[in-house]
């Protein structure tokens, strides 16, 4: 390996990480531009997700072996014989099998208490294919009652407090913590922590962080009805 490879099991989880997030935005945010990109008269494709959170799709590795396990060769040649959903839930389950292989080429050194504890950090966050298929619920809103609906739309600041569209929800207004636990952005897939802001959409009730929308607890208080952009890009089509 290379030594700038990552050695640590915090450090092979933060590559996982990033590495997840390429490949989460490629199929969902940013999924027509993904699916225009895999030709099915092009050569065998990959997608692949980099340490810097940015996802490429390209021809494998030339050498032999590769300095890292490859994704799944070929994705593009279904493309066309399946139903569009069925084919990203399949690239989605290889992506998600091709991370753990690359975490764990990183983690051949790492002692079995290590390996454990890296396997158990990459568990914690929902794989590539339960975020794309919706399996875990990702945009679930906590609520001020167990099991209702009615209440306004929350935007989290960045202490974690809930606020409203335009004011702070009653003070004595507290999540329950295993729910929060089960909210997931709808665009990296990370977890919910309550020392970021994290923001609603009002029309499919999926969960972001503010960064990964562009949206700031100042720009939160004025958006009396806010659309991701997920449903903003559906409502275009």
């Amino acid at each position: 390996m290379a030594s700038s490879s990552p050695r640590t099991v915090e450090e092979i989880f933060k590559d996982y990480s990033a590495r997840r997030s390429g490949l989460v935005r490629a199929l969902t945010y940013d999924v027509d531009d993904f699916y225009s990109q895999c030709d099915p008269d092009k050569e065998n494709l990959c997608l692949y997700g980099h340490p810097n959170e940015a996802w490429e799709v390209a021809l494998p590795a030339e050498e032999v072996p590769p300095e890292l396990p490859e994704p799944a060769l070929g994705i593009n040649f279904a493309r066309d014989g399946m139903n569009r959903k069925d084919w990203l839930s399949l690239v989605a389950v290889h992506s998600d099998c091709w991370l753990l292989s690359v975490s764990f080429y990183f983690g051949a050194r790492l002692n079995r208490n290590e390996r454990k504890r890296l396997f158990s950090m990459i568990n914690d966050l929902p794989t590539v294919f339960e975020v794309v298929t919706g399996r875990k619920p990702i945009k679930d809103k906590p609520t001020v009652e167990s099991g209702s609906k009615s209440r306004n739309s929350t935007k989290r600041s960045i202490d974690g407090q809930p606020r409203s569209n335009s004011k702070l929800v009653d003070e004595n207004y507290e999540e329950d913590e295993e729910e929060q636990g089960d909210t997931f952005c709808g665009i990296c897939g990370g977890g919910y922590n309550s020392d970021e802001f994290w923001i609603g959409c009002d029309n499919c009730e999926r969960w972001y962080h503010g960064k990964c929308v562009k949206i700031t607890p100042a720009k939160a208080e004025l958006i009396k009805f806010y659309k991701c952009p997920l449903c903003t890009k559906k409502a275009r089509q």
